[in-house]
């Protein structure tokens, strides 16, 4: 006979593997197959929405004091408003809200000033001094600009991990062949340039690295492109007159934020997912924020697939086919826009390929949205959606001010009076040089396997192997393999990352 105190720890252990399996299940039910995913995306949600509460309650008592130092806008409001900016450039990376919040750019790296605004015609072989060298090296770097530059790219420009592009006190213009691609990296933040009449670029030997060139087989003319990649936020940027999308966001993709830019003149604006057979997309998280989608657009502002997505204020001219659309079953949490419809097409919404009966089922809503010149959201799937009745449990987001919020949209202008004290002289290039092979040997990794941190240790992605395991502190590959998720042939693999399982059970322990 088992005594007392064994039984009552048995039923201890029970109770923990109950409430492990509950929650286990529930983490399941999130679907979480990417790195940097939120278990829970309505949190995050909430989250912006907070913020966007407090800098508009912080401009509202800043306007009775007859101040400016507020704009209502919660990402302007965290550095614009310190007149210091220039010399703490950095702290940019702290400012950012939605699901891109924890992009680090390249923070805790050295400022590389851009002094030569061309381009080589062997992109293999990018010279010290120009854009396409900073974006290649291997360790985090901070870029920014001597003075204005016009960039004409000969071919697709491959941005590395940690790395910031900060257009702030300049005039940035980049155009040209391929444009700006992210493809499987990780942190990184595009601030404050102007990028216009991209075109398709053809098969080339590029550099991505001090170390790898690699065959890329031609682009299709999008502004910005991100391919299975995380933590990433594009923020005050005008894109315009390119071939294709504006911002396309594909393949796996997520934790990404795209705030605060200005969109005109182009027919796709944003695709948010790759196709509707690419499952791994499920898990795609993206904040549009603060855009304003300008003059002469036709449509996808976006055009998602599978995932969640947060649409909250934004200002939308009159579009030309639709405003917000997509396939493949996406969670759309439109919250505080003003939609202007134009005189004919004034639904806002549109679903592709897809029957009545099966999209009455999609997670669509509309939550303090203005509706003008008879625009009109057609929402799905609220009435039995528990998210629903979460995300409508805050006051809903007005749309009053959103010329407040979107005053700033789009590269702007910012003046330097003096020569910043924290960054170097403008001319000068902080480390010209490639990093030794074998590089992230201090705190950032090389390309073997490293671990996540801010307590996510448990889960570990593959770099491309064979060069050193350093970098458990800041913890993401370079080069890494898709994250270590193989997606040809596994997209539609569903899988718990061990940290999640480890939380529930510390969870369900704590709760005894």
């Amino acid at each position: 006979m088992m005594s007392r105190e064994t039984v009552v720890l048995l039923s201890i252990l029970c109770g923990c593997m109950m409430r492990l399996m509950v929650v286990v299940a529930a983490v399941d039910y999130a679907e979480l197959v990417l790195p940097h995913q939120q278990p829970d995306p309505e949190s995050v949600a909430h989250d912006v929405r907070r913020s966007v509460n407090a800098s508009l309650s912080a401009w509202r008592a800043a306007r009775q004091l007859q101040e400016m130092s507020a704009t209502g806008n919660p990402i302007d409001d965290c550095w614009r408003s310190d007149p210091g900016w220039p010399s703490n450039r950095q702290h940019l990376a702290d400012c950012a809200i939605g699901f891109g919040r924890d992009a680090l750019g390249g923070k805790g790296g050295e400022i590389y000033v851009v002094t030569d605004a061309s381009d080589s015609a062997d992109p293999a072989s990018p010279l010290p001094g120009t854009l396409r060298f900073g974006v290649t090296q291997s360790q985090p770097l901070w870029i920014i600009f001597s003075g204005d530059m016009q960039i004409e790219l000969k071919n697709e420009l491959l941005i590395g991990s940690f790395k910031t592009i900060d257009g702030r006190g300049a005039n940035i213009q980049i155009t040209g062949f391929g444009c700006l691609i992210l493809r499987q990296v990780t942190n990184v933040i595009i601030h404050n340039v102007q990028i216009h009449h991209c075109k398709p670029s053809g098969k080339a030997e590029v550099r991505k690295s001090p170390t790898e060139v690699v065959a890329s087989g031609g682009s299709d003319g999008d502004g910005i492109t991100v391919y299975g990649s995380g933590r990433i936020w594009i923020d005050h940027c005008t894109l315009s007159y390119c071939t294709d999308g504006l911002i396309d966001v594909t393949e796996g993709s997520t934790g990404v934020t795209i705030s605060n830019n200005l969109f005109s003149h182009h027919d796709k604006v944003m695709l948010l997912g790759h196709s509707d057979d690419f499952t791994a997309d499920k898990g795609m998280q993206v904040t549009v924020a603060f855009n304003r989608f300008g003059e002469d657009l036709m449509e996808r502002m976006p055009r998602c697939r599978f995932g969640y997505f947060h649409v909250v204020n934004n200002d939308y001219l009159p579009w030309g086919m639709y405003a917000v659309g997509g396939s493949s079953n996406p969670t759309i949490n439109s919250q505080g826009n003003r939609y202007i419809a134009p005189d004919n097409n004034k639904e806002v919404t549109k679903r592709m390929d897809t029957d009545e009966s099966e999209w009455k089922k999609w997670d669509w809503r509309t939550e303090g949205d203005a509706m003008m010149n008879g625009a009109f959201f057609v929402a799905s799937g609220t009435e039995s959606s528990p998210q629903y009745a979460e995300a409508s449990s805050i006051e809903p987001l007005s749309a009053v001010l959103i010329e407040q919020l979107t005053s700033t949209a789009g590269a702007q202008g910012y003046v330097i009076a003096s020569d910043p004290g924290g960054t170097p002289n403008p001319g000068s290039v902080t480390n010209p040089n490639p990093p030794p092979s074998g590089d992230g040997s201090i705190s950032y990794p090389g390309s073997g396997w490293v671990t996540q941190p801010s307590g996510d240790g448990s889960i570990c992605y593959p770099g491309s192997g064979g060069v050193g395991s350093d970098g458990d502190d800041a913890g993401f590959p370079f080069r890494g393999n898709n994250y270590g998720v193989s997606y040809g042939n596994y997209a539609s693999t569903h899988s718990v990352p061990m940290n999640a399982v480890l939380t529930a059970f510390l969870v369900a322990f704590t709760v005894l």
